[in-house]
């Protein structure tokens, strides 16, 4: 597979990522055994950069990629996160980027990953309660000490991404896009290629909804995330069907599937863009990973980037959690 560049600190990672929460949390029962093994057939077919976060979980999944890369670690390009306090039962408490905090996050999340270093440390979400610019100059004190290679943020604002990489160079953002969940390009795409920082984009199949087999909410098991899901509910899951259909409509065209259109659509939008599906199958990465060949270019595409005009039904979060997003 081919690699792309992320920021201008010499990230450099696959074209397309991995995802691993999945494998520990929201979506459906984990299966350990098939994570492991869907880790090894990314290593193996060039997908090379992984997503985890110690807050899914929390920590096992942190675990889960540790035991994987075992021996392979040289392979690898890993992303993780800092960010949040945990209760007694280990459930995600508030957010927590203070200096002290972010050191011994990085500690653990070194011990679990079984790693002496961190390819990519993000703050999952921006704390109000800490300038970012502590934050930033914490991560660059263990960039320093060669602990982290790369800085990069989730979920963060223009305001905040500009004053973090005055502070120390921000390699990438993270944040959602995808065919349905375009806000990201107004204000903040502008704004990190100005700066010269990369993006990834998690959720790009839209949690599945736009590989054509969403189901609506209340179909899906208790501990399953998409029943809380603003755009899998009622009216919001009727009108979001049509964003589906198109997808299929031009996957048929091709003779592709819907997710390999959603993900080759995300692979047009720059070279500075790369998309992290996630999966704990086999089969369904092999799928993903099929997009990375797949050009999409005339009627196709401007189908596709017309969809932007219709707006996506419901918020992409539940309204309690979507203060957290895109400060």
């Amino acid at each position: 597979m081919s690699t792309r560049r992320l920021g201008e600190q010499g990230l450099q990672v696959s074209a397309l990522g991995l995802g691993c929460m999945g494998m520990s949390q929201s979506y459906g029962v984990p299966d350990d055994a098939e994570s492991v093994a869907t880790i090894h057939r990314a290593l193996d077919r060039g997908c090379t950069f992984f997503d985890t976060a110690e807050a899914y979980g929390p920590f096992t999944n942190e675990e889960l990629l540790g035991k994987a890369l075992r021996g392979r670690r040289d392979e690898a390009v890993v992303a993780t996160k800092f960010g949040w306090d945990f209760d007694g039962n280990g459930n995600r408490d508030e957010l927590n980027s203070r200096p002290e905090h972010i050191r011994v996050v990085v500690e653990q999340s070194l011990r679990r990953l079984g790693t002496d270093h961190l390819d990519i440390l993000y703050q999952h979400r921006v704390d109000l309660g800490v300038p970012i610019e502590e934050v930033a100059g914490t991560v660059g004190e263990l960039v320093a000490a060669g602990k982290v290679r790369f800085f990069g943020l989730s979920e963060a604002g223009p305001e905040t991404i500009r004053r973090a990489h005055a502070m120390f160079p921000v390699s990438v953002l993270q944040t959602e896009y995808s065919l349905w969940e375009r806000d990201l390009e107004t204000d903040i795409l502008p704004t990190i290629r100005e700066l010269g920082i990369g993006l990834v984009a998690y959720s790009p199949l839209g949690r599945g909804f736009l590989t054509g087999t969403a189901r609506r909410a209340e179909r899906y098991p208790q501990d399953d995330y998409r029943r809380l899901d603003p755009r899998f509910q009622g009216a919001n899951f009727d009108t979001n069907l049509a964003i589906a259909d198109a997808v299929r409509t031009v996957a048929e065209g091709r003779g592709a599937t819907p997710a390999q259109v959603a993900l080759a659509w995300l692979l047009r939008k720059g070279e500075d863009v790369v998309p992290i599906p996630g999966t704990k199958r086999r089969r369904a990465l092999e799928e993903n990973l099929a997009a990375a060949d797949l050009v999409l270019e005339g009627a196709d595409l401007a189908r596709l980037d017309a969809l932007n005009d219709s707006k996506t039904a419901g918020t992409r979060y539940p309204e309690q959690f979507m203060h957290m997003h895109g400060r």
